[in-house]
C-alpha cells in the first residue's frame, strides 16, 4: 500500500460520508468535504464548506424553553457542476450501472481525485475524473477539474457550472430539529461570460460571504468559444452550456472558486476582491502546482517516518499517520496564524460539535510546538483575546481571575448547551458539561509547554503571563479552606471523565475534589508564581499593577498550593474524585455481552433509566490524564509539595485500576491509555496507539467521523510516536530524551524544530541520534539518562540505549 495515498474502490453508499468527511480539503482558512460535485445533501452525501471562525447564533425552542447555539456555518456550496448526456436526466451515481470507481487522496500533494466508469439507462459508457484541491499556499482559491470521455458514443453533454447558496446546517442528525437556516441571501451576478458570484449573510452575526466562480471548458486540449446560459435566483447562480462530445475523446472542465468574507485582512469589499482574485487566477494546473509545492514545504516540516519489524507489519499504519498529520495540517494551516481562530476538536470538516473549541489543543499543541510553533502562539492569541470574556465569566459566579469556556466560540462565551439529545432514549437531557473547569489548566499547561519549547518571552511577558495569573486567581477563588481537614477543596465541578456530572440521587450538579482538577489547580499556581519570578523586574512589577495582584494573594497561592486536597482510596488509588470508591462496580462483562459496543455507556444507561453516577465507570481518561502530562519525577514533586506520599507503584497501581474502569467513549482516551503504558506494557501501549491512530479512518465510534473528524485523537496519536516513545521532554532549558520504542518498531525517525534549531531524531533499538542543522541560534542543552550536553549547530550526539 502507498503509505501518501488514501484509496477507495467502489461506490458504498453507507461508507460515502465517512469518506466525504476523510477526504475534506483544507487550508486553514476554509474547507471543503469530499463530496462528489454532482451530489446534493440527502441521506448519502453531505457536501459542505466552512470557514475557519466563521460562526453564526439562531435560537430554538426546545423543551419549554428558548436555547440559542451558536454553529459553524455551511457556506454556499461551490462544487456544483451536473452535467446529463443528450437530455436524459441529471446524472446522480446511484441511478446509473457503475462498471468501475475509484476515489484517491494523495496526502502528499493535497489533490483528491474520483473516477467513475459508468453505463447509463441507454447502455452508453462514460468515464468522469474528477480532480479538486483547496489551494495551500492562496488562501481564498479552490480548483474543481472535470474530465469526461464518451468511450462508446458520440452526442451532446449539458454542464450546469453554478454556486448554491440554499444549503443549511444539517449535517449532524441530532441538531435537525434546531433551527439550522444560518445564510441570507444578498444576490448573485454574471461576472462576465467566464465567471459568476454569489454573496450571502449569516443572519446574526452579520458575516459576509463572497463566492466566484470561473469555468473554462477544453476539448482536446483546446479550449471552447460558445453561449453560455445563465440561471440566476436570489441564492443560486449556474452557467449551463452544452457540449459536443466525440467517441473516445476528452472534454475537460475547470472550475476555480474563489472565498472572501467581510473580516478579511487587506480587503476593501469582500465582493470586488472574490471577483479579482477569480478572474486573475491562473488555470487549474498552473494553481496545481504551485498548491503541491506549499505542500511539500509543510511536509518536510513534518517529517515523521518508521519501521514497523517485518513479523509485525501492516497496510495501513503508515499511511494513516500520514493522513492524521495531513487533517491536522489541513486545520492549522499557515493561513491560520493570521486569524483570530481557535482550534475545534473536529476540525473544519463538518457540523459536529457546532465547530466549537474545547480542550483538545492539549493534544494537538504538542505536535505544532515542535514544528511550527508560529502557529501554537496564534491559537495561544485566540484565548488572550477572549480573556476579558472568561474575567467577566468568572465574576458572574462569584469568582475572581478568569474562567473559560467549556465551548468556545466567535467571542469567547459559554456555548455548552444546557440540554443535548440522547439518540438512543430520544430525549433531551440536562448538560451539565460546562462545570468542566479543568478547561483553565489546560490553557496554562499549554502556555507553559509552549514557553519551554520556544523561549518565547516576548509572548510570555505581554500575553501568557496574563492568562496564567488570571486563571491561578481563579483557582485561587475557587478553593475553599476545610478548616477539619487543614486542606483547600474545589467543589462543584466535573473532571475529564465526563460520564459522572453529579453525586447518586444528588438534586444539583457537580462533584467535589476532582483528583486532576485539584492537582492541575496546584500546578497552575506553583506555574504562576515562578513565572512572576521569570519576567524581568519591571514588567513583573507593570503586571501586577495592572491586575492589581497583591502580596496576600500570592500569598494565598503559595498557601493553597501546599494544602490542596487530593482524595484517596485506602489502598493508594487516587480517587478520581471525593466518594468515588463508594459508588458501585459496573457489570462490564454483562453489558458488553448485552450491547456489543459500550463506548458510549452514557447514552445505554440513560436510555435504561440509570445513569453512570451510580458506578465506577468512566467515559475516557480521567486521574490517567495525571500520568499522560507529568513525569513520574514532576508528580512526586507535586505529591511531596502537598504532603502526600508518592510510592513508586503509584502510577503502574492506577492505570491497572482504571483501565478495568474506562468505556473508551471519547477518542481521546486511547491515547491518554496508550501513552502512560507505554514503559510498563509497550506491547499494550502499541495495540492502544494504533486503535487511536485509526480511530477516524476506522470511524470506531461508528458514526461519528462522517460528522467531523476528531482532530485532538487524531494530534494526540501522531505524539505518541513524536513525544511519547522518544521521551521527548521540555524542561527547564534542557531538551530530555528517553526513549521507549515499543517491540513492534524496528526504528523511528523525526524532524522536529526546538528553540529555532532543527533538530533531525533517530532511534532504534540500540541507539538514539540527535543531529542539529544549520541554525544562527545559540547551541541549545539536550538531556539523557540525567546527563546534560551541549548541542551546537552541525553536531551530532549519539547514546546507547540500555
Amino acid at each position: 500500500m502507498d503509505p501518501w495515498t488514501v484509496t477507495y474502490e467502489g461506490f458504498i453508499p453507507e461508507e460515502e460520508s465517512l469518506r466525504e468527511a476523510l477526504c475534506t480539503l483544507g487550508n486553514g482558512y476554509f474547507a471543503t468535504r469530499g463530496a462528489g460535485a454532482q451530489t446534493e445533501a440527502d441521506d448519502i452525501h453531505y457536501p459542505g464548506t466552512y470557514l475557519a471562525g466563521g460562526y453564526n447564533r439562531l435560537k430554538t425552542e426546545i423543551a419549554g424553553r428558548v436555547i440559542e447555539n451558536e454553529d459553524l456555518v455551511n457556506l454556499p456550496n461551490w462544487l456544483v457542476l451536473r452535467f446529463r448526456i443528450d437530455e436524459g436526466d441529471w446524472f446522480k451515481i446511484e441511478d446509473v450501472e457503475i462498471l468501475n470507481y475509484r476515489q484517491a487522496l494523495d496526502l502528499k500533494s493535497g489533490l483528491l481525485t474520483r473516477e467513475i466508469r459508468f453505463s447509463d439507462q441507454a447502455g452508453q459508457v462514460t468515464r468522469v475524473k474528477e480532480r479538486r484541491f483547496v489551494h495551500m499556499a492562496e488562501t481564498h482559491l479552490a480548483g474543481l477539474e472535470t474530465t469526461f470521455t464518451a468511450e462508446d458514443w458520440s452526442g451532446r453533454v449539458e454542464i450546469q457550472s453554478a454556486l448554491d447558496g440554499r444549503v443549511i446546517n444539517a449535517g449532524v442528525d441530532r441538531y435537525k430539529k434546531l433551527n439550522n437556516r444560518h445564510l441570507e441571501p444578498m444576490g448573485t451576478e454574471e461576472i462576465d461570460r467566464d465567471a459568476i458570484f454569489l454573496k450571502a449573510q449569516t443572519r446574526q452575526s452579520e458575516l459576509r460571504i463572497a463566492e466566484a466562480a470561473r469555468t473554462w471548458i477544453f476539448k482536446d486540449g483546446e479550449p471552447l468559444q460558445f453561449e453560455r446560459r445563465l440561471i440566476q435566483e436570489r441564492d443560486y447562480i449556474a452557467h449551463c452550456f452544452t457540449v459536443d462530445v466525440s467517441e473516445g475523446r476528452e472534454v475537460r472542465v475547470e472550475k476555480i472558486f474563489a472565498l472572501y468574507t467581510s473580516r478579511d485582512h487587506a480587503c476593501a469589499e469582500c465582493g470586488l476582491e472574490a471577483v479579482k482574485a477569480v478572474v486573475q487566477a491562473e488555470n487549474f494546473n498552473g494553481l496545481l502546482q504551485s498548491h503541491a509545492l506549499s505542500w511539500s514545504h509543510l511536509w518536510r516540516r513534518s517529517e515523521m517516518d518508521f519501521k514497523i519489524k517485518p513479523e509485525y507489519e501492516d497496510d495501513h499504519t503508515l499511511m494513516v499517520l500520514h493522513l492524521n498529520i495531513f487533517h491536522l495540517l489541513q486545520s492549522t494551516s499557515m493561513h491560520t496564524m493570521d486569524l483570530d481562530v481557535g482550534v475545534p476538536s473536529r476540525g473544519w470538516h463538518g457540523e459536529a460539535y457546532r465547530g466549537h473549541i474545547f480542550w483538545d489543543e492539549l493534544f494537538i499543541f504538542p505536535f505544532l510546538n515542535f514544528r511550527v510553533p508560529e502557529i501554537t502562539r496564534s491559537l495561544l492569541m485566540y484565548r488572550y483575546r477572549r480573556l476579558d470574556e472568561a474575567r467577566k465569566a468568572a465574576m458572574a459566579e462569584g469568582y475572581r481571575g478568569a474562567m473559560y469556556p467549556w465551548q468556545s466560540g466567535s467571542n469567547g462565551r459559554e456555548e455548552s448547551q444546557k440540554v443535548h439529545l440522547n439518540p438512543k432514549s430520544g430525549r433531551w437531557i440536562p448538560d451539565n458539561s460546562r462545570l468542566q473547569r479543568h478547561v483553565n489548566a489546560a490553557i496554562a499547561y499549554n502556555i507553559r509547554q509552549y514557553y519551554e519549547t520556544t523561549a518565547d518571552m516576548e509572548f510570555l511577558s505581554f500575553y501568557g503571563a496574563e492568562m496564567m495569573l488570571e486563571i491561578a486567581r481563579f483557582w485561587s477563588s475557587k478553593a475553599t479552606y476545610n478548616q477539619n481537614l487543614d486542606r483547600y477543596e474545589i467543589l462543584n465541578v466535573m473532571g475529564p471523565d465526563e460520564y459522572h456530572d453529579a453525586y447518586p440521587n444528588a438534586e444539583a450538579p457537580g462533584l467535589n475534589n476532582s483528583a486532576y482538577t485539584n492537582i492541575m489547580a496546584v500546578w497552575v499556581l506553583t506555574q504562576a508564581l515562578k513565572v512572576l519570578d521569570l519576567l524581568s523586574e519591571d514588567r513583573s512589577t507593570e503586571l501586577r499593577e495592572t491586575i492589581d495582584l497583591r502580596q496576600e494573594e500570592t500569598d494565598r497561592w503559595e498557601n493553597i498550593s501546599r494544602k490542596m486536597r487530593v482524595p484517596l482510596h485506602e489502598d493508594g488509588i487516587i480517587s478520581q474524585f471525593e466518594g468515588y470508591d463508594d459508588l458501585n462496580e459496573f457489570d462490564w462483562q454483562g453489558y458488553r455481552k448485552k450491547y456489543d459496543d459500550i463506548q458510549r455507556l452514557d447514552r445505554i444507561l440513560e436510555a435504561e433509566d440509570d445513569t453512570p453516577n451510580r458506578y465506577k465507570a468512566s467515559k475516557q481518561a480521567d486521574v490517567l490524564m495525571l500520568f499522560y502530562l507529568f513525569s513520574s519525577e514532576e508528580l512526586r514533586t507535586l505529591f511531596e509539595q502537598l504532603g502526600y506520599s508518592f510510592e513508586y507503584d503509584t502510577i503502574p497501581k492506577n492505570i491497572h485500576y482504571y483501565l478495568q474502569r474506562t468505556s473508551h467513549g471519547s477518542t481521546l482516551s486511547r491515547v491518554v491509555h496508550s501513552w502512560v503504558l507505554a514503559r510498563s506494557d509497550r506491547t499494550k501501549s502499541w495495540h492502544l496507539f494504533k486503535e487511536a491512530l485509526k480511530s477516524d479512518y476506522t470511524d470506531i465510534q461508528g458514526g461519528t467521523t462522517p460528522e467531523g473528524i476528531h482532530l485532538g485523537a487524531m494530534a494526540g496519536s501522531v505524539n505518541i510516536l513524536q513525544e511519547g516513545y522518544t521521551g521527548i521532554e521540555s524542561r527547564g532549558d534542557v531538551l530530555w530524551f528517553n526513549p521507549c520504542l515499543p517491540e513492534e518498531l524496528e526504528n523511528l525517525h523525526l524532524e522536529i524544530r526546538y528553540r529555532g534549531h532543527t533538530l533531525e531524531i533517530d532511534i532504534d533499538e540500540k541507539e538514539l541520534t540527535v543531529s542539529a542543522c544549520r541554525c544562527a541560534q545559540k547551541p541549545i542543552k539536550i538531556g539523557f539518562d540525567q546527563e546534560v550536553y551541549k548541542l551546537e549547530e552541525r553536531q551530532s550526539k549519539t547514546f546507547k540505549l540500555k
